[in-house]
């Protein structure tokens, strides 16, 4: 597909320079508002901004000069004048939407700039899927760069992914003409213990002088830490507690604190900058994942900010980790994240610095929504058949495929169990001892079963085990094609009928989230493409998400969005304990242990 990359300043630096001299007019003039510098960090009354071409020519006390008969003046009224927000690190797929959907859900909310990183998809469509997101963001009015996913699998041995990226890949994805580096770099063991495949794709995103994204899921700070950081992974988000985020600071990466859907991890990190006084321009905000619902009715990155702000951060502070900071990092400070000559016009107005109201939001010098509501169009990328067609089970599961059987002549036994952590990635790894009904394994108490679902290759395989924290009550299952990062199926259930009827249904539509109480569906989001996004409007899909967060609460889960607990218990790369198609993995070790032990 061919695109119309958005021009650069040395193709506009005529005009740029003609403009702020004021031999030619501008295109637009905001005036008279408060320019918030973020390179500076200051907040400057009366300033107006002049644009042509898409790029700032000009900012100052009186842009006069640079208006002519033709320029649109915009009256910022005293208002702030604040660069557009970038996220630094997200997963497109996990807001349940297509990069246009996405793009269309946070525009209102201030967002320009995204930095995405789609290994969802490069799971189940490999290489193909990639270049389809990657398409669609390059058609999309704001801006929306890809990082090649650089870890399917996750980690090798331990799941099997619909397809597998290579170094090849990645190489070949450095040329494309949106992708701004390497996606995180999930499989820390491997770059740790110097594994040849995830270092060649190191050494490409670094020979293509690009940006190598991290992910540290380890509470170890010592040797294996520096062995990861040395083998040029750039920046982490995995960090959870303040010593996470000093040590990778220390160590030349820039800690990226998360505020997603169901990721609270700003609190616990930002006291580094607040209390410790770190120099806060290597920190980084984003939001990792937001589901459609979080988008819709709470905000993007200008949730994260307010949430920085509130956690005691300096306003201004908070401006810079979701600006300047980002782009720098990307090796595109001169191209975004500032108000400021020759960068792209992507600008927020606001009356309230702390409250961070969204009034107006101009992306490359266009207004993309006023109020609340988008003013543009979010153009979409004709999804082909291959991309709808992904769930293929090998036959219809029945009760039995999600029975564990027992040792023989047992009446108890002692099981290893996933322990669901309220609004956090990591799991617990936990016992219990379960009772044993008619040669059969059965979850009680707060214990749920939960089976993953074979999903790419028809293999009809189904692994079976436990989880405790979700709190259901009643004959209940869930179920959800969207499994982090394998993404086969998995099903959470207390009944085995139940779990049946949710996993067949995913089948018969294609891919998404059920949830099925005594025969009945009570929610059910359809997710047709790679079994993990829906091209509907973001309202549309909110608002059946919303119906899927009731039914699990009236099936009596009470944690604080819990389906993305759910959808990330296939997560072989964050402790401590997770499924997969080849069984129980305690992440600790990286290595399969059995579900079932004999009683102390």
């Amino acid at each position: 597909m061919e695109f119309t990359p958005f021009p650069s300043w040395p193709d506009t630096a005529p005009r740029l320079i003609a403009v702020a001299a004021g031999r030619q007019a501008a295109d637009l003039v905001v005036r008279s508002g408060i320019w918030v510098n973020v390179h500076s960090r200051e907040a400057l009354p009366d300033h107006d901004i002049a644009i042509v071409e898409g790029r700032i020519a000009y900012v100052g006390p009186d842009a006069s000069h640079c208006v002519g008969p033709n320029t649109r003046i915009i009256e910022a009224a005293g208002r702030y004048m604040l660069p557009g927000l970038c996220d630094a690190h997200m997963h497109i797929e996990s807001g349940m939407l297509t990069p246009a959907e996405f793009a269309g859900a946070v525009i209102p909310h201030g967002t320009t700039s995204m930095f995405t990183d789609p290994h969802e998809i490069a799971n189940v469509l490999g290489l193909d899927g990639v270049r389809m997101m990657h398409d669609e963001a390059l058609m999309q009015p704001v801006n929306i760069f890809t990082q090649m996913p650089s870890c399917a699998p996750s980690a090798p041995g331990l799941e099997t992914t619909g397809y597998e990226i290579t170094p090849e890949d990645v190489a070949e994805a450095m040329n494309w003409p949106g992708i701004i580096g390497l996606g995180e770099m999930m499989n820390f063991p491997g770059v740790i213990h110097g594994d040849p495949k995830m270092l060649a794709e190191i050494a490409a995103t670094q020979r293509a002088g690009k940006t190598v994204g991290g992910h540290y899921a380890s509470p170890d700070l010592g040797p294996d830490f520096a062995a990861y950081v040395a083998g040029g992974p750039a920046d982490d988000h995995e960090g959870t507690c303040e010593a996470d985020s000093i040590a990778r600071v220390r160590q030349g990466m820039r800690s990226m604190m998360r505020l997603g859907s169901a990721w609270y991890d700003v609190e616990s990190q930002i006291t580094a900058i607040t209390e410790k006084g770190l120099d806060p321009r290597n920190f980084i905000l984003c939001t990792d994942d937001c589901h459609s619902g979080t988008l819709v009715n709470e905000g993007h990155m200008n949730r994260v900010v307010r949430h920085a702000i509130a956690c005691g951060c300096d306003p201004l502070i908070a401006l810079q980790m979701a600006t300047i900071n980002t782009a720098t990092h990307f090796g595109l400070e001169r191209d975004i994240g500032s108000i400021t000559p020759g960068r792209r016009a992507d600008i927020i107005l606001s009356s309230d610095l702390k409250d961070l109201p969204i009034e107006l939001v101009i992306a490359r010098g266009q207004i993309v929504a006023e109020d609340g509501k988008i003013t543009v169009d979010c153009p979409h990328l004709n999804w082909p058949a291959a991309a709808r067609n992904t769930v293929h089970l090998g036959h219809a599961l029945t009760s039995a495929d999600f029975q564990i059987e027992a040792p023989k002549g047992a009446n108890r036994v002692q099981a290893n169990v996933i322990g669901v952590v309220e609004n956090q990635a990591p799991t617990k790894a936990l016992k219990a001892e379960l009772p044993i009904i008619g040669g059969l394994v059965e979850a009680e108490g707060e214990v749920c079963q939960i089976a993953l679902v074979e999903r790419h290759r028809a293999t009809g395989g189904v692994t079976n085990a436990f989880v405790s924290g979700f709190g259901y009550q009643g004959r209940m299952a869930m179920a959800s094609t969207v499994a982090h990062d394998s993404h086969h199926m998995i099903v959470v259930g207390t009944d085995r009928e139940q779990m049946a009827l949710a996993a067949n249904r995913l089948a018969e539509i294609g891919g998404g989230i059920t949830i099925f109480r005594d025969g009945e569906e009570l929610a059910l989001v359809e997710l047709p493409i790679a079994g993990l996004m829906s091209d509907s409007p973001a309202v549309e899909v909110a608002a059946k998400a919303e119906q899927m967060v009731r039914a699990m609460q009236a099936c009596g889960c009470k944690l604080n969005n819990a389906y993305m607990q759910h959808s990330l218990l296939a997560l072989v790369v964050i402790p401590e304990l997770r499924i997969s198609d080849v069984g129980l993995v305690d992440v600790r070790k990286f290595e399969k242990i059995d579900l079932l032990e004999p009683l102390a």
